[in-house]
């Protein structure tokens, strides 16, 4: 299995709308965030137990995204 497999919605949003950060820098606490051209659209907590928690946290967001946002 791929990253494309367990986690199909960050895939998704950054191949066809925007990108994703991960890490912590002088502009934001969080460790995980979603952005695109206008700017953050989500951030996570500021810290998760596991990168894999993080990217969950972030992938089931963003399918709740894709459902407000295009209907799916």
């Amino acid at each position: 299995m791929t990253a494309d497999d367990y986690y199909p919605h960050v895939t998704r949003r950054v191949r066809d709308f925007g990108w994703i950060e991960i890490g912590h820098d002088d502009y934001s606490r969080s460790m995980v965030r979603a952005l695109d051209i206008g700017g953050l659209i989500w951030e996570g907590k500021s810290q998760y137990a596991t990168l894999d928690a993080a990217l969950q946290d972030l992938d089931t967001t963003l399918a709740a995204w894709f459902k407000a946002e295009l209907g799916e």
